[in-house]
């Protein structure tokens, strides 16, 4: 069979994730150091496995509603509400979801047209790009630069809106820079799209992963809460990423549209998850702070210890990534990156994995243990020293 002529053509003109490629690189090889994923080296806390042990205990193996448990969506409203200052009806503002990553599908599908305009700040997590495309919507990117602290510079914001614009996807904190934005240069870009009719998309996964600042969400600024969805979830600053829990928050005209994919692509969120994750949000408070000082020493010795092997590196103040310049090796990224896990087997992701101007840069993530960094850094010193 010809089956090009039966796939999709959008499906096909997407590229596969350039983080996947060293996965399937590290597959093939023994005893590699990989600070390569986005994920806790932290198990979820006992208090929250024991309450999903317990739901299966007790049968709570069910379909729940579409938007998810009724007592799960009034404990996200309070946490929102006494973390970030965010405020949502459980009843019909607010939709669980399977992880990040699908609320951040299904609200760019509820959003977007063919011919839409959407605008993405880059270097940013890998999907925003293809699911713009596979609604036949526009992807619209503004390159943030290094000496902006990689934050969106409002001068370019304006430039990028024409009369085609429709969504602005707000990545911060940053994956893969650690940028994080103040409320301050939030307000900024408020003011330039108050009095439009451009949609915001804040994607506060690490919203709880911030050193030396507050998170500030976009909409809790005046006249941003009608025109802006927020997606957050459980696996960073819970460490649950296989538990699979996100959800989006919005205005309830939007959030009846977006139930409708959700119950005909999901039906629900798992249902144990949600049970886990309800005991999460009553008592989970502590369990953040612990592991945010845990990723917070991680950060300052990376960076620390990057710089003194001769590598620049941005400071960043969110989430759990370095994003170090090595653009003075003679090398692509992609390059650098493999030479490294042939020749040392560490294994880093190269910036372009995050969008064009990441070509120069590479992502370190310091979601692993103090050893496992230092063993590393000695490694990717000898190689620099190697190429000198």
């Amino acid at each position: 069979m010809n089956y090009e002529k039966i796939l999709s053509k959008r499906a096909m003109e997407i590229k596969p994730s350039g983080i996947r490629k060293f996965f399937d690189i590290l597959d093939e090889m023994e005893d590699v150091i990989s600070l390569t994923v986005g994920q806790p080296d932290f198990a979820t806390p006992w208090h929250i496995r024991d309450a999903g042990i317990q739901a299966l205990e007790q049968g709570k193996t069910y379909y729940t509603s579409n938007n998810g448990l009724m007592e799960m969506r009034v404990e996200i409203s309070k946490y929102l509400s006494r973390r970030f200052n965010l405020q949502y009806c459980a009843k019909d503002e607010i939709i669980v979801t399977i992880g990040g990553s699908e609320a951040i599908d299904m609200a760019i599908r509820a959003l977007v047209n063919p011919g839409d305009e959407v605008i993405i700040p880059t270097p940013s997590y890998v999907c925003y790009e293809p699911m713009v495309t596979l609604t036949d919507g526009i992807p619209v990117i503004i390159e943030t630069r290094e000496e902006d602290n990689f934050k969106l510079n409002p001068k370019d914001l304006r430039a990028a809106i024409t009369d085609k614009t429709k969504l602005l996807i707000l990545p911060f904190p940053n994956n893969p820079t650690g940028a994080v934005m103040t409320k301050a240069e939030l307000e900024e870009i408020a003011d330039i799209l108050r009095g439009t009719d451009i949609m915001v998309l804040s994607d506060e996964i690490y919203g709880e992963l911030t050193y030396g600042f507050t998170h500030t969400s976009i909409a809790t600024l005046d006249g941003m809460w009608e025109r802006t969805l927020v997606v957050n979830g459980f696996s960073k600053a819970y460490a649950m990423t296989g538990w699979r829990m996100g959800y989006v928050c919005g205005p309830k005209e939007i959030m009846k549209e977006m139930v409708k994919i959700h119950q005909y692509a999901i039906m629900c969120a798992p249902t144990v998850s949600q049970y886990a994750a309800i005991e999460a949000l009553k008592n989970g408070d502590e369990d953040i702070e612990y592991m945010k000082g845990e990723y917070d020493l991680r950060r300052q010795y990376l960076v620390k210890a990057l710089r003194d092997i001769g590598l620049e590196c941005f400071e960043p103040h969110g989430a759990f990534y370095v994003f170090p310049n090595i653009s003075g090796f003679g090398m692509t990224s992609e390059e650098f990156c493999e030479r490294l896990l042939h020749e040392t087997h560490v294994a880093i992701v190269p910036g372009t994995a995050f969008g064009a101007c990441g070509e120069g840069f590479a992502r370190i993530s310091y979601a692993y243990s103090l050893d496992h960094l230092k063993i590393a850094v000695e490694k990717i010193e000898k190689f620099i020293n190697s190429l000198k």
